[in-house]
Order: C-alpha cells, then sequence, then structure tokens
C-alpha cells in the first residue's frame, strides 16, 4: 500500500553516507567481495524488509535472502542477507538494519496490542495517532500496516474531530452542539468526531446524534457505562477509546465494547534487537 522512491531511499542512505565511507576508503578494499546477514535477537513481525533490501540493490549489492513482509521471524532468524562489494555493504549495512530495527519494533508492538484486543473484542481495530516520528510518517504508516493496525488520522486534511481546543469559538453548549450538526450536513460523506472524557457529556453527545465519540483518558469503568448507553440509544454510533493506552492496558479497554482503540505508544516502543555479521568471500 505504502510505496517508497528510489530517490527517498537514496536520500536516505545518503544522510548516513553524505560524502563516501572515509573508513572503508582508507582501507582500500574496493575489490574485495563480502557478504551481510542482518538477524533479529528476539520474534519480531517483520516490516519494511522490501526497501532494506532496495537499499543494497540500488549500491550494487545482490539480495540473497529476504524474509517475508508482515511475518513473524523467530529469534536467530536471518531477516535479510546481501552480498557483493564490501565497501557498499558498509554503506548499506547501518541504514538497512537501522531501518529494520525501527520498522520490526513497531510492527511487533502493534501487532502485539492487536492481538490482545482481539482476543477480547474482535470487532475492535487498533488506531494509531499523526504523532508519529517528525519527517517519518511515511515509514510510520508503512510499519503500523504491517504490523495489523490502522492509521487514526494521516492528517488534519482528511478527517473532522472536534478537540476540547475547537471549542473555544463557541459560546456555550448549545452553540457547540448546533455547529457540529451544521458541519456534518456539510461533510454528508464523512463522520464529525468530538472528544469527550465523561460520561456526562458522552451521553448529551449521543442524545444529539453524534456518530463518532473519542473518550479520552478515562477509565474502563466509564468507557463501559459509554458503550452500553450508546448501544440502548445510538446503537450506529462509534466508540473510540484514547489517551494512554499501551500494551500493558490495553486488554482492559478492548473488554469494555469500544469499536476503535486510539494510540500513540507504537511510535516510542523503541528498536528492535536486531544485529548483523560480515564475512568476506
Amino acid at each position: 500500500m505504502i510505496e517508497f522512491s528510489d530517490e527517498e531511499l537514496m536520500n536516505y542512505v545518503r544522510e548516513d553516507v553524505p560524502y563516501g565511507d572515509l573508513t572503508t576508503y582508507l582501507q582500500d578494499a574496493s575489490h574485495v567481495k563480502a557478504r551481510l546477514n542482518i538477524f533479529t535477537r528476539e520474534p519480531v513481525v517483520v516490516s519494511c524488509i522490501k526497501e532494506a533490501g532496495r537499499i543494497g540493490e540500488l549500491l550494487g549489492l545482490k539480495v540473497h535472502f529476504a524474509y517475508p513482509t508482515g511475518k513473524i521471524a523467530k529469534a536467530n532468524q536471518t531477516l535479510l542477507e546481501l552480498e557483493g562489494s564490501y565497501e557498499a555493504l558498509h554503506h548499506a549495512w547501518r541504514s538497512a538494519q537501522k531501518l529494520l530495527e525501527f520498522s520490526c519494533k513497531i510492527a511487533t508492538f502493534a501487532h502485539e496490542m492487536v492481538s490482545i484486543i482481539h482476543s477480547h473484542n474482535p470487532k475492535c481495530e487498533l488506531l494509531t495517532t499523526r504523532k508519529s516520528f517528525p519527517f517519518a510518517k511515511k515509514f510510520c504508516m508503512k510499519s503500523i500496516l504491517e504490523g495489523g493496525a490502522f492509521p487514526h488520522r494521516l492528517g488534519l486534511s482528511e478527517t473532522i474531530l472536534l478537540f476540547p481546543h475547537h471549542r473555544i469559538l463557541y459560546e456555550n453548549q448549545d452553540q457547540f452542539l448546533n455547529a457540529i450538526k451544521k458541519l456534518q450536513e456539510r461533510v454528508p460523506e464523512k463522520h464529525v468526531v468530538v472528544e469527550t472524557s465523561t460520561f456526562e457529556e458522552a451521553k448529551l453527545l449521543l442524545d444529539n446524534k453524534v456518530t463518532v465519540l473519542q473518550v479520552d483518558k478515562a477509565s474502563p469503568e466509564v468507557l463501559e457505562k459509554i458503550v452500553a448507553y450508546k448501544n440502548s440509544t445510538n446503537k450506529d454510533a462509534k466508540i473510540l477509546a484514547a489517551g494512554g493506552i499501551g500494551l500493558k492496558n490495553v486488554h482492559e479497554y478492548a473488554k469494555t465494547g469500544v469499536d476503535g482503540i486510539v494510540t500513540s505508544a507504537v511510535y516510542v516502543a523503541g528498536m528492535a534487537n536486531i544485529g548483523s555479521q560480515m564475512e568476506r568471500f
């Protein structure tokens, strides 16, 4: 679904190798052939393997092996094997490995959250926020998709979500509720999503036919009440749980019956424990 151009990949490599590799240049080993094996030390969902391999190809290397994207690799499993020029391998090495360390961790973390959610609520989806790394949204979106999650909002251009910051425009609650109705009329093919945090306000919004509520930092108990009220009065509405939800507590929120769980936790999961070995031949 998400593809990176050769230009994007080479620009990424040039950040690490802007004017060549001084170390390998001084070694005077342009004639040496070698093989690079990038492997995982822990189970991971493989992500961005195509891009990591393409980096090697763009530098004149041969992809000898690439683990299938989206599949789970066991500890000590080879993810990518490149062979060719010793110098080119060093140019590709860190860029390809770093790409896999971040992408596989994001994909694995997303996969683990999705698995927990679906074990408690098969109809609930994991939705990731737009709080991705600066300048790395495309990369983050590819990683979460390959881990089984979906983007909550790709940006401000395609969704309508009214935060408390948007409410300062209105003098009172009645004016705000009237504005929601007018906004929904102007975008009939989209949902106007409203963020709330209390049962009382959620009840009021559901009574006023708001179709999607994003409930921020509410306890599972409060969310259960909101879902129950929604099911009895406005069954077609959707409830999203957001705020502070990660791997350790996602099961509690999945059990509430919400339709989606919004998280940024996948972006701060760290890096997968991936290593590499190089040998000449």
